[in-house]
């Protein structure tokens, strides 16, 4: 566990030393498709990327010469290598998994191939099915540095089996007190009433996190950049996420990230989540998942504000450092095609769709019947949140669940890290806050 804390702080800082640098923004990025090549794809351990990776075979069969070798990393420790690969100008990654927090920032800093030409100029690839807003978040300057291999926002799930068994009924538009409440009234000495994110990381815990504080009048800042991290709105959030965690969450929350709330949601370890919607096409799949078809899906809970999901989308990029930029970018445009979207659905199952990425994805019929449970709540959402205001408050950023300045890595991860030591009782969420506040204050002070 050590040394994953220190490799997100190395990364994290990297980041924040490499965007002073002018000098480390890359080189190389020609390269050809011909010859035989290996790609080192760097990407997070989610079920849609080992998706991804079992289906390689296909492309590589299409594309003679290419091999792909995946890299699968968890969340934070993926962001801290891919972050020192791409400052440093490395180059030990041909493709990269990075999220809609990056890159907008190194695509301004020149550390990503434009992809703008290669996608306009191909008609079958058609660019401009993908979500507006997730391709927005792409794009600096009207040029594109990455495409979404699927998007996302924030959901509540719920086993309607447990809840109707209990007499609870959730809404389709939640409180948090309402959640609050039905979490209590799950809760047993065998099964949690919810699962929420506490593993440290600005990307784990305070991804859901954020949101929470959002819809409790909290900011990480003010218009003029003041932090408010210790802020009553914030403190507030906080307090009710870690007291919930300690009546109704799951066991040894500080170790729970994504990956372990959704094996726990699906074997019945616990009775509700609130986490990324595309969680959702994994708990809907027959093939692999108990409690297909016995699930409920809300959108994010609220307290404040009328909404308070997130918007994130999981991209693929390619790095300027690779020498093999043309094969990189023939394999990007693959797994993010309507032809891979058809290969995954009818090989894998059409649940296993990435979601939330192209329109077309919704106009699929098998996909419409197959996703019925899930996908017009997903759309819902992610055409219904407002990434410029998520709070009650003006913000000088366009994000939700993130801060976009490069400071923010390190911000986030070490606040994270204090939220988590009061999750495990090991400090009070004041206390933390105080702490925390220091730290964004020094971040913001350098925007001002």
């Amino acid at each position: 566990m050590l040394g994953k804390k220190r490799a997100i702080t190395l990364g994290a800082g990297l980041l924040v030393t490499a965007f002073a640098i002018t000098g480390c923004t890359g080189a190389g990025g020609g390269g050809s498709a011909s010859g035989d090549v290996t790609l080192t794809l760097a990407t997070v351990n989610n079920p849609q990327m080992k998706d991804m990776e079992q289906l390689k075979g296909t492309f590589e069969e299409d594309n003679p010469g290419i091999k792909i070798d995946f890299v699968q990393m968890e969340e934070g420790d993926l962001r801290a290598a891919v972050t020192a690969d791409v400052a440093s100008g490395a180059g030990q990654y041909d493709i990269v998994t990075v999220g809609a927090y990056e890159v907008p920032q190194w695509g301004a800093q020149g550390w990503l191939t434009d992809l703008t030409a290669d996608l306009a100029d191909d008609p079958a690839y058609d660019v401009d099915d993908t979500l507006p807003a997730v391709r927005t978040a792409l794009t600096v300057d009207g040029k594109q540095y990455a495409v979404p291999f699927y998007g996302e926002s924030s959901i509540l799930m719920y086993n309607k089996e447990m809840t109707d068994a209990a007499g609870i009924t959730i809404s389709d538009h939640p409180t948090w007190q309402e959640v609050e409440t039905a979490a209590k009234a799950l809760n047993t000495s065998d099964v949690a009433g919810i699962c929420l994110r506490g593993k440290p990381g600005w990307g784990d815990l305070f991804a859901p996190l954020t949101t929470v504080v959002q819809t409790f009048g909290g900011a990480w800042y003010d218009e003029d950049w003041n932090a408010q991290v210790n802020s009553p709105e914030f403190v507030e959030g906080v307090n009710f996420y870690v007291n919930l965690l300690k009546e109704a969450g799951e066991p040894d929350p500080v170790s729970n990230s994504f990956t372990e709330c959704l094996n726990q949601l699906q074997s019945g370890k616990v009775a509700m989540w609130y986490d990324a919607s595309v969680a959702a096409s994994i708990l809907e799949d027959p093939a692999t998942s108990a409690v297909a078809g016995k699930m409920g899906y809300a959108h994010a809970p609220v307290y404040k504000t009328e909404e308070s999901g997130w918007l994130w989308s999981w991209n693929l990029a390619v790095p300027k450092t690779t020498k093999n930029a043309d094969a990189a970018t023939t394999f990007v445009k693959w797994a993010t095609s309507k032809e891979y979207q058809q290969l995954v659905g009818t090989t894998l199952g059409w649940t296993r769709v990435p979601p939330g990425a192209r329109t077309s994805t919704y106009s699929i019929p098998e996909y419409q019947k197959a996703a019925a449970a899930f996908a017009p709540i997903t759309l819902d959402v992610m055409n219904s949140v407002n990434p410029k205001q998520p709070g009650l408050n003006p913000q000088p950023w366009v994000g939700i669940q993130y801060v976009t300045i490069p400071e923010f890595q390190d911000v986030g991860n070490q606040v994270a890290q204090l939220v988590a030591d009061a999750i495990a009782g090991r400090t009070t969420v004041e206390e933390a806050l105080d702490k925390g506040q220091v730290i964004a204050q020094t971040a913001g002070d350098k925007q001002k």
